[in-house]
This record gives structure tokens, sequence and C-alpha cells, in this order.
């Protein structure tokens, strides 16, 4: 059985956030992965590129609305700048799971995941690439195996924003519920609705519908085939979308 995996991915997101700027952001993941025999340990070191007018800041992989973070951001008349491009180092995250129950077949109890993660802020904040604080989160995922090709999820996280001299952010809870549908045995396509409590209490949560397709050479962890690529699935886009990780 393999017990260590190296892997890369790469996300783009374009959106305007309830700005009237869109923002575009490049993230770009390569991470180190030690499994062990219920669940695994993974480093995330990401590469980060943002076009925006400081009003968005990348948070633990995600653009979310801050209200700008930059030295840049507003001057006395309130307003922001053009949209520029910063890149460089995003922040490192440190995520671990653990399997309380693995579904091998379809049956009433559905597979259940808890997680933890820890980001470190190595992104430069004075660029618009993250918030210069140490964040701190758990969550819980479930996922169901439906028929042989389809599968629900559902995830739930809360995680402890740090506090960034200047602006006020709140603690952020999430969740999403989903559909997967494996088109191949190692090709997985998944739609899914994500909600977020808003960083800044005078701002909407962040509501999402979002759209992903996975490809997976082989099941290294020794779990049942469909629920471990599921699972790593989730994982790869909770980098960039959701609390439960």
């Amino acid at each position: 059985m393999v017990r260590w995996q190296i892997g890369g991915s790469a996300f783009y997101m374009s959106g305007k956030y309830g700005t009237d700027v869109r923002t575009d952001t490049l993230y770009v993941p390569a991470s180190l992965r030690r499994y062990f025999d219920r669940g695994d340990l993974t480093l995330v070191i990401p590469y980060v590129e943002v076009t925006s007018n400081c009003g968005v800041t990348v948070v633990s992989g995600q653009p979310l609305r801050t209200g700008g973070l930059c030295p840049r951001t507003p001057s006395a008349s309130g307003t922001f700048p053009s949209r520029v491009t910063e890149s460089g180092l995003g922040d490192v995250l440190l995520i671990g799971r653990y399997y309380l129950h693995i579904e091998q077949e379809p049956g009433w109890i559905p597979s259940i995941l808890l997680s933890g993660r820890i980001k470190a802020p190595t992104a430069d904040r004075d660029r618009g690439l993250g918030t210069g604080e140490w964040d701190e989160g758990v969550g819980l995922g479930l996922i169901k195996l439906i028929t042989n090709k389809f599968i629900g999820f559902a995830d739930a996280g809360y995680t402890i924003i740090g506090k960034p001299q200047g602006v006020n952010l709140r603690n952020q809870w999430s969740y999403d519920v989903g559909l997967g549908y494996y088109f191949l045995p190692t090709v997985l396509g998944t739609v899914y609705y994500e909600e977020a409590r808003a960083l800044v209490s005078s701002f909407q949560n962040p509501r999402d519908i979002f759209m992903a397709a996975s490809w997976f050479s082989a099941c290294s962890d020794g779990f049942e085939p469909k629920v471990s690529s599921a699972f790593l699935s989730r994982s790869s886009m909770a980098i960039t979308s959701d609390g439960s990780m």
C-alpha cells in the first residue's frame, strides 16, 4: 500500500464577490499527503495569482470579500485602486482527516469524516494574497453511496479567523450539499451548493454553485474505491471552497 502521495492541481476562479470590480484568482496548490490506517495528513503549499482592486482577499485558498487589506486600500474618498495583478506564495495549509466510518456498499449509514486544518500566514497581506494571520478550522463530512454510480454528500465546517490589525473579520461557518456521478470508475463529476458566513458583518454571505470533474489514477489508501476517490475529490476542492476539507 502506498503510504505517501505527492500531488498538484490548479483552480481558476472569477467573480465580483459582492463588489463592483471583478476579481480573477489562480490558485495552484502542491501537496504532500501521508496516509494512516484510518485517515491522512496533508501539507499544502500553494502559488497564488490575484487580479483585483484589494477589495477581495484570498483566505485559505478562497477569494472572499474583506473590504480590503492592502495598503493601497481605500483612500479618504473611500475608493479602491484600479485592478492590479499580484502573485506569490499563498498561505500554507496543514490538513488532517480521520474516517469514523467507511460505507462499503449502499446502506443506511453514510461514510463519515472528521477533519481539521491550520493555516500558516505565509502569504503577503500587503499584496492581497492573505490576511497575514493564523486560522484554525474543523469540519464534518458525509458521503452516501446512492447507486454504483451516484453519490450524495454534505459538509459543514467552522473556522476561527485570525484578526488582522484594522479589520474586524468574523469567524466563519460554512456548509455545502451536492451530488456526484462516476462517468468512469476513475472519473467523478460533482455539482454542489455552498454557503459561508461573510467575514465582515455588513456584507452578504457568499453563496455559490460549483461544478467539478476529478480523475484518479488509483486509490492508495486501502478504503472502498468509490468512497476513497470521493473523499479525495472533496478534499482537493475543499482547499478552495469549503470549511470541512
